[in-house]
């Protein structure tokens, strides 16, 4: 039954890495949802919590394909979990993973192009079966891209062979994947705060950094004032656009017609 949810679990992630809507790919939902298949629900989130911080700048930008945070995400889960390894390894094995994970879609997405011709012709034909078929094939090919994998591993993941090779990387190798990756969750950060372009909105930024850094609270905490001060901005954003209307409306300074009197019209 264990084997049959992670199939599924990693074939929904599969499929939603190229969809882009549900965002089940993403891994503090993919890590959460590994986890709680395995059994262990807090070790997912925990993992997939960090990994989203690395994660957070990869798109697929046009042409440009994207770290594969699907397969990272299930796959460092079930070593971790599975293979009894620590979070700062799920980590450190995420960023060679996504690597590894983005050459393979690159593959599949090749392969792609042949059901693309495929559905091009039916669409010639007028054949809407034969063009849902090859976007069907498709989905399901990217599923199997990161359920296989993810399987395989989960079936060798605890046996002594595959944890005697996880403890033989050295140290300065797990430990400069660790630090390459808090470079990434920077740039990850960066590139988000470039692409929205909202000055207006860094004095939250910095608010929060220095709260961060000097005083002691927890993400609920957090997670709390920023929930206030969302709904602060949103209501004084409400109160100028208010303003501004009623500026338009009654700003022209026109004069009614019960105060005008006969010595305005001489």
């Amino acid at each position: 039954m264990t084997i049959i949810l992670l199939f599924i679990v990693a074939m929904i992630a599969g499929m939603a890495a190229v969809l882009d809507e549900a965002q089940f790919h993403r891994p503090v939902v993919a890590c959460t949802m590994t986890g709680a298949v395995l059994g262990d629900l807090t070790t997912g989130i925990i993992l997939g919590g960090t990994l989203e911080m690395m994660a957070l700048g990869w798109m697929n930008v046009g042409a440009a394909m994207a770290p594969d945070a699907a397969l990272a995400s299930v796959v460092s889960t079930i070593l971790v979990i599975v293979g009894h390894q620590s979070i700062g390894a799920g980590i450190a094995l995420a960023v060679p993973l996504a690597a590894a994970g983005q050459v393979l879609t690159i593959f599949v997405r090749t392969v792609m192009v042949f059901f693309q011709h495929m559905a091009d012709k039916y669409a010639d034909e007028g054949n809407y079966r034969g063009i849902e078929m090859c976007h069907w094939i498709g989905l399901v090919i990217q599923g199997l891209r990161v359920a296989i994998p993810a399987v395989a591993i989960y079936m060798v993941a605890g046996t002594d062979t595959v944890n005697d090779a996880l403890n033989s990387i050295p140290e300065v190798v797990t430990r400069g994947l660790q630090v390459a990756g808090g470079f990434i969750v920077v740039v990850g950060y960066a590139m988000v705060i470039n692409l929205m372009n909202a000055q207006k909105l860094m004095v939250y930024f910095f608010l929060g950094f220095l709260l961060a850094v000097f005083t002691d609270i927890n993400l609920i905490g957090f997670g709390a004032i920023g929930a206030i001060c969302a709904y602060f901005h949103i209501q004084t954003m409400q109160m100028n656009i208010d303003i501004e209307e009623a500026a338009k409306t009654g700003g022209g300074g026109g004069v009614e017609g019960d105060d005008i009197d006969d010595s305005d019209l001489m």
